[in-house]
């Protein structure tokens, strides 16, 4: 069974159709890369599973649980809508850290905001904050932030904050790790940091959608790559298959365009 399933979901903004019928699966521990021009609907696709944007129509089913069914009548209460979201992680293009707390408050808030729904949050509010807090700092150790935990965002080079970032959406557990164009705010010498993370998150079997314009790192990462142009899935497949024999003459154009930078 698929953890994740996108079915005919479409997207317009006014008259303009952004996604137009796009449907995809994806199985517990793979890794899909999402790649295209800009324009071409990733990032609105990203957004609309993860409840930033609403979907026009269609329907998104996490683990068995759906998340989006335009053709429902139900109606999420706001407490239901949020409880779906934890399921799914994001980083974005720029990193959205809070410039008024340290790393460690970044990526605990949260799991402390959650926590107080607990109903023995008061009893043990103590006990509870530590284990939140530990589990960060096993996190951001992974991360190669352990002497970073005490320092502001402003203290850090974009390469560490967006190491944070993944670190804050991890804290939470999600099921699925989307990633919106994770190195395009960097430093092409930062990028390379950024990129190892992915890398051995994905040597760790976590189920990962990354929308990225390194095609390299897409062939290497990635079990299944999907290929978007204006709104629709124009290809999709097995990685190197996407990267060294595209089938459709606009997939041929993308990467020769890419290559060539």
């Amino acid at each position: 069974m698929a953890i994740l399933e996108v079915k005919n979901i479409n997207k317009s903004f006014g008259k303009t159709e952004v996604l137009k019928g796009v449907s995809f699966s994806l199985e517990e521990g793979q890794v899909l890369s999402i790649i295209g021009s800009s324009g071409s609907g990733k990032t609105t696709l990203l957004r609309c599973i993860n409840f930033l944007e609403t979907a026009d129509s269609g329907k998104i089913t996490v683990d068995g649980d759906v998340l989006f069914d335009s053709e429902s009548t139900e109606k999420l209460s706001s407490k239901q809508k949020r409880d779906k979201q934890l399921s799914i992680g994001l980083v974005f293009q720029q990193f959205n850290l809070f410039p008024q707390y340290d790393v460690l408050g970044n990526v605990t808030l949260a799991p402390k905001l959650r926590a107080k729904e607990r109903p023995d949050f008061k009893k043990n509010k103590a006990q509870i904050y530590a284990e939140i807090e530990e589990k960060a700092l096993k996190l951001l150790n992974q991360m190669g932030l352990s002497e970073k935990v005490h320092n502001y965002p402003c203290e850090l080079s974009g390469g560490q904050q967006q190491r944070v970032s993944i670190a804050r959406a991890m804290a939470l557990e999600p099921k699925i790790l989307f990633f919106d164009e994770p190195t395009s705010a960097l430093d092409p010498e930062l990028t390379g940091e950024i990129l190892k993370v992915i890398r051995e998150l994905a040597e760790t079997n976590m189920t990962m959608v990354i929308v990225t314009h390194e095609m390299n790192f897409a062939k290497e990462v990635s079990d299944y790559i999907v290929f978007m142009d204006q709104g629709v899935i124009a290809e999709e497949g097995k990685a190197e298959d996407i990267i060294l024999n595209p089938q459709t003459e606009r997939l041929k154009a993308f990467l020769n365009k890419v290559n060539d930078k």
